[in-house]
């Protein structure tokens, strides 16, 4: 069962990013603040929830949650500030949006920067134990995937409807085939033998 606070104040917000581990496109953050009798059936963390849940879950975080955000951090900063600080200034950036502001912040994971001086606790695995972060994480994860789907038309040699920029095998042969695109991070191993990519 999901707690729905850690901190006892009453507008903690929950902070999550998608798409860290992709080869292309952005890394997406959520914020998310909820109220105090939030709940719905399905609401666990987005890695656990099917595509068709997390489509569902979406409008109705939005429509009950007091206030969210959602922040996109693109492969050229991703490229620029590495991907863990990317997490972390799109989770800022999502936090910035929220409207009232928070008093408290969880982060999903184990590293984040102090934002505004308002208190923050990372946890581990978050998205699995505190509502509103696994909130965040539907909202980053849906937006990613939308965002994914959309480039997708332009680029369809790399399936990204379906794999959404994940190192899967038929990404990677799309890489070694068709070369990289725009999307893509620069300074990601894209290929396990990256010695025989001509960029």
């Amino acid at each position: 069962m999901l707690k729905i606070n850690y901190s006892g104040f009453v507008l903690e917000a929950g902070t999550d990013e998608a798409g860290r581990g992709c080869l292309c496109g952005p890394v997406v953050a959520a914020a998310v603040i909820l109220p105090e009798d939030f709940e719905h059936p399905f609401l666990n963390d987005s890695k656990q929830l099917t595509e068709k849940q997390r489509k569902e879950l979406k409008p109705f975080i939005e429509k009950e949650a007091l206030s969210f955000g959602v922040a996109f951090v693109d492969e050229k900063e991703v490229d620029q500030i590495n991907v863990l600080q990317a997490s972390i200034t799109g989770m800022h950036r999502s936090v910035a949006q929220l409207n009232p502001m928070p008093e408290y912040i969880i982060v999903d994971g184990n590293k984040f920067r102090s934002f505004k001086k308002i208190p923050h606790e990372t946890i581990v695995k978050g998205d699995a134990k505190y509502l509103s972060i696994a909130a965040a994480s539907v909202l980053a994860k849906t937006y990613r995937d939308e965002f994914m789907e959309k480039i997708h038309q332009e680029f369809p040699m790399y399936n990204w409807k379906q794999n959404k920029g994940y190192p899967t095998k038929q990404h990677r042969e799309a890489i070694r085939e068709f070369g990289i695109t725009k999307y893509h991070r620069k300074t990601f191993r894209l290929l396990p033998d990256q010695l025989k990519l001509d960029i």
